[in-house]
């Protein structure tokens, strides 16, 4: 893996968008209560399988990371729960970046690297939905 710091710029990237995504997605998680106000909101494949699907607990997730409420967002979807951080840090960087012009960090992988990141994703999806499968599903497996 090779880091390389560019020179102090405000040139919009990844970051900054991942940043925006995730200013808008917990505003909106904050402050609309999406799941009430829709009328067809929810998971259709759980509503008539009683199977979750991969992004279940996400709306969850959204409004508990929003208010704060870390544990209750990883008990909805802990691979979810992670991915709210992030979006709220990269909101953190975009700010320091476009208005500070701090420089955003950027991040090389090697082929190896990319072949490991390609066999572990999957694995950690797999693992994610495992889990939400036993907790909606087999609730008293869990300890």
């Amino acid at each position: 893996m090779k880091v390389i710091i560019p020179p102090r710029n405000r040139r919009f990237s990844t970051v900054d968008a991942m940043g925006l995504a995730g200013v808008v997605g917990l505003l909106v998680a904050r402050y609309i209560p999406v799941a009430r106000i829709i009328p067809f909101w929810g998971c259709v494949l759980r509503e008539q399988t009683g199977w979750p699907c991969l992004g279940c607990g996400l709306t969850r997730v959204a409004d508990r990371v929003s208010h704060l409420n870390f544990a209750g967002a990883w008990e909805a979807n802990p691979l979810g729960t992670v991915a709210a951080i992030v979006f709220a840090l990269a909101a953190v960087v975009m700010v320091l970046h476009l208005v500070f012009a701090m420089p955003i960090p950027q991040v090389e992988l090697s082929p190896r690297e990319w072949s490991v990141l390609g066999v572990v994703t999957p694995i950690i999806i797999l693992v994610n939905y495992a889990y939400v499968v036993v907790k909606t599903r087999f609730p008293h497996l869990l300890l």
